[in-house]
């Protein structure tokens, strides 16, 4: 480890116009939005059928768990959503017991803003990405201001449980159809950053971003691929060696041809047969077709990390959560707001890893919110129209914001806003012009105050966490060299330090970003992270060569070897 002086770290320009700009939208963004409007229009259409239509907003918050987990495998999905299902429930409950014991807004401030807090801390350690808590904030806040007796909330509950068990088959219902999809997505996407990455290595232009991002696409490959961790199959198997040869480009780019990994990519996005990568022995020392993904069963055997360990790194963001939440709902209430949850939910949807996202975020949100409102009003005349009318609005509304918000928060916001100004006319309407007027002051209380717990509450053991990635990746690395150049090292061990050497420099890349985003901290060790990345990356090859992975040479993209494996 080098011993280099650290250079102070700058703080990064607050961003305005480039928090806006516009990404390419997720290669799935269909899945969540189709699934958001199959899980909600039923039970919602029954309810019109019924004419209780005022009962929807319970049944929404089942068939909105709907949203989660599409990049997750089947056999995981099928849990990560039934746990979101039984979290969507549980702070449902919260809200409805506290709504049908107390009407005291400041206490129901309070109650929302440690839920959010727990939410948010909660889908941080177990990962559950978007929606993340935002929804699950959203539902419980709007809920505690929803007068209610305790004889309601048995019922209640129950609408939104059998609305989320319909949004769990929902969220299976692709399974039978295609049972390797998300694999095969994660796997085309590690193949095709690497051949970014080997590209732009080859051509002299070496790009640490294009590294970096092909490092983090392989290592999710992985994490997806281990996360099936039902009887490994012939396709995953098949996939898990294409992820290998990712890796071998990573480590050796000169040795790669970036057109095959391509060709590979697109015919894993795909349905057909998954492509045959051939047999990666160069010498009788090397790893033979068993002993390839020897790493593989070994770490599908490592029990993952608890999760009170996981949490605790994320308390000053649950801080920040809590005291947020509760001064925007304060102040919210201090102008005489009858809905402060909207002010709370937005201090909610801000906080991110680091306090430049975060204020990125809260110029997405307000943005978004303040053109949203301009198309609720202009969405209102039609939405009135009757029930059936209030309900297909609020279909468009979902299927909407699922379909733009990847591309950037703001530009999904602008459909989130009259979705959240419609649900609160499902038991009847409301005047828009208050509505309007209060949305837009809310967003502004949530927004301004939201940022400034953000300030007050700094995360000053970002650097801490910097020194233990530092330390963990020196330590992987060293234990990588060790067996590289032990000429008795097993197949098994030589591969296991391989990927948690990769992964490693994942989460220094990862932890470093998060720092230095962080305001009022002591200076950040760039200059060490830079060359315990380099020295990483060259143990990294050396113990590719060693395993004696190299690719085949490949002179043309159109190979067209398969592997008799079913999609």
């Amino acid at each position: 480890m080098s011993s280099a002086i650290p250079t102070p770290t700058r703080v990064r320009r607050l961003p305005v116009v480039g928090a806006l700009r516009l990404g390419r939208s997720s290669d799935i963004w269909f899945k969540p939005a189709l699934s958001v409007v199959a899980a909600v229009a039923p039970p919602s259409l029954l309810l019109v059928a019924l004419g209780r239509l005022d009962l929807a907003a319970y049944t929404m918050a089942g068939s909105l768990c709907a949203l989660y987990a599409h990049h997750r495998p089947y056999a995981a999905r099928a849990k990560v959503l039934a746990w979101v299902v039984l979290g969507m429930l549980g702070g449902l409950a919260v809200a409805l017991v506290t709504a049908s014991l107390t009407r005291n807004a400041v206490v129901l401030v309070t109650v929302g803003a440690l839920l959010a807090a727990v939410q948010k801390a909660v889908c941080d350690a177990t990962r559950v990405g978007p929606p993340a808590h935002v929804i699950l904030t959203f539902v419980s806040s709007a809920t505690l201001f929803v007068p209610q007796t305790l004889g309601q909330v048995p019922g209640h509950l129950a609408l939104a449980a059998a609305a989320g068990a319909w949004a769990w088959l929902v969220g299976m219902a692709p399974a039978p159809l295609r049972p390797h999809g998300p694999e095969r997505r994660a796997t085309a996407q590690a193949l095709h950053t690497a051949a970014v990455y080997a590209e732009t290595a080859r051509g002299g232009e070496e790009s640490a971003g294009a590294r970096s991002a092909a490092y983090a696409a392989v290592h999710a490959a992985w994490q997806t691929l281990l996360a099936a961790r039902n009887r490994p199959s012939t396709t995953r198997r098949a996939l898990e060696r294409l992820v290998v040869r990712a890796e071998v480009a990573l480590a050796a780019p000169a040795d790669t041809d970036p057109a095959r990994l391509r060709a590979w990519a697109d015919a894993v996005r795909g349905s057909g047969r998954v492509p045959r990568t051939g047999d990666p022995r160069r010498d009788e020392g090397s790893l033979g077709e068993r002993d390839e993904l020897v790493g593989v069963a070994a770490e599908r055997a490592v029990a993952p990390r608890p999760l009170w360990s996981r949490l605790g790194p994320l308390a000053p963001l649950a801080v920040r959560t809590a005291l947020g939440c509760a001064l925007a709902g304060y102040v919210s209430l201090a102008l005489g707001a009858d809905r402060p949850y909207w002010a709370l939910v937005t201090a909610a949807s801000l906080y991110q890893a680091n306090l430049t996202l975060t204020w990125s975020r809260a110029v997405q949100r307000v943005v978004g919110n303040l053109v949203g409102v301009l198309l609720f009003a202009a969405v209102t005349p039609v939405a009135r129209l009757g029930p059936l009318a209030l309900v297909l609005c609020i279909l468009a509304c979902n299927f909407g914001a699922e379909a733009l918000i990847g591309r950037n928060y703001w530009l999904g916001s602008v459909c989130v806003t009259p979705l959240a100004l419609l649900v609160t006319e499902l038991p009847g309407y409301q005047p828009t012009g208050e509505l309007v007027t209060d949305r837009v002051v809310d967003t502004l209380v949530g927004a301004l105050v939201g940022f400034a717990a953000a300030l007050a509450v700094t995360d000053r053991r970002a650097g801490r966490r910097v020194e233990r990635a530092l330390t963990a990746v020196d330590r992987a690395r060293e234990r990588a060299a060790r067996l590289a150049a032990g000429p008795a090292s097993t197949p098994a061990a030589l591969e296991a330090a391989r990927r948690g050497l990769a992964a490693a420099v994942v989460d220094l890349r990862a932890t470093a970003d998060a720092a230095a985003g962080e305001w009022w901290q002591r200076a950040l060790p760039q200059e060490r992270v830079v060359l315990a990345e380099q020295a990483a990356h060259r143990t990294l090859a050396a113990t590719v060569r060693r395993q004696g992975l190299l690719p085949d040479p490949g002179t043309t993209s159109t190979q067209t070897h398969t592997e008799d494996t079913s999609p």
